[in-house]
This record gives C-alpha cells, sequence and structure tokens, in this order.
C-alpha cells in the first residue's frame, strides 16, 4: 500500500481559500513526512513555481495537480506538457504524474462546472498521460476515487 497526502488551498463552490508557493514548507513537507507520494496544486499561478520540488526525495511520487477543478474551461495539451516538461527539471519524469488539483466537488453543492466539463478534464488527464508517460491500458493507470462527506477526489497514480 502507498500512501500519499493532498495539499488543498481550498475548494468550496469552485473558490479557493489560500495562495502561495511551497517554498516555505517544502524541505519539511517532503523530507519529515512520512508518505510515499504527494498530490500537490499547479493549476494557477497561486501556487507559485516548481523550484521548491528540489527537495522531493528520489523514489517519492509526485502527482502535478495541473488540471483545474474550478471552472469549466479546459486546459491545452501543449501547456500542459510544458508545464510537466518544467517540473521534470527538477524531478525526473519517471516519479511524475498529472492529475486534477483537488476534487470536483467539496460539498454537496459541487462546482462549477458540469458533468461533461469533468469528463472532458478527465479524459484530458488520461491522454496527456497516455502521451508522456506513454501508458496504453487502464491497468497502467490506477484510477482512485476517494469520497468522504459528500467530497469526491479523482487522481490518476502511475
Amino acid at each position: 500500500m502507498k500512501i500519499c497526502t493532498h495539499l488543498c488551498r481550498g475548494n468550496f463552490a469552485s473558490a479557493w481559500v489560500a495562495e502561495g508557493g511551497y517554498d516555505p514548507v517544502a524541505e519539511v513537507l517532503f523530507n519529515e513526512l512520512k508518505v510515499d507520494g504527494y498530490f500537490l496544486e499547479f493549476d494557477s499561478p497561486r501556487a507559485g513555481n516548481f523550484a521548491p520540488l528540489r527537495y522531493l526525495p528520489r523514489g517519492k511520487r509526485l502527482n502535478l495537480g495541473l488540471v483545474t477543478t474550478k471552472t469549466g474551461e479546459l486546459e491545452r495539451t501543449d501547456d500542459l506538457k510544458r508545464r510537466i516538461d518544467e517540473a521534470s527539471k527538477h524531478v525526473p519524469l519517471d516519479e511524475l504524474g498529472i492529475s486534477p488539483q483537488c476534487g470536483f466537488s467539496s460539498t454537496v453543492l459541487g462546482n462549477k462546472l458540469t458533468m461533461e466539463d469533468q469528463t472532458a478534464k478527465l479524459r484530458l488527464v488520461v491522454q496527456v498521460a497516455q502521451e508522456i508517460w506513454g501508458c496504453k491500458t487502464l491497468h497502467v493507470i490506477n484510477m482512485h476515487l476517494l469520497s468522504a462527506t459528500c467530497s469526491i477526489h479523482t487522481y490518476l497514480v502511475f
């Protein structure tokens, strides 16, 4: 079993609560927290840059939350690939993954996305993963649906 953690900046009704890069917490977060991997939000400039990833030890996984769950606007494939390339300057590509930045719903009311928006975003995540990491079959991509208190978090773990 692998244990991973997600750092959330808020996701209530497509809103957010906090902003700022991971710089102040990166060294402790990556080296003292006893987990196998991280799901970090990188869907907007408010998350900062990838420089703090230099503290991530080899062997730990990092899913880049590049696809926002706050709006229905679909990200561009080329932009996502460029961001993954930027992150790979700090973390080896084979230790990276891509995911939505958070769940599609933190309350029963959900976020300001339609089911079609959500489906398109998940398809985009799978498409980018296939193009970058060569994942061809679903047994390579493990999709986890985590639910608690009306909150659905969907992540792709490689």
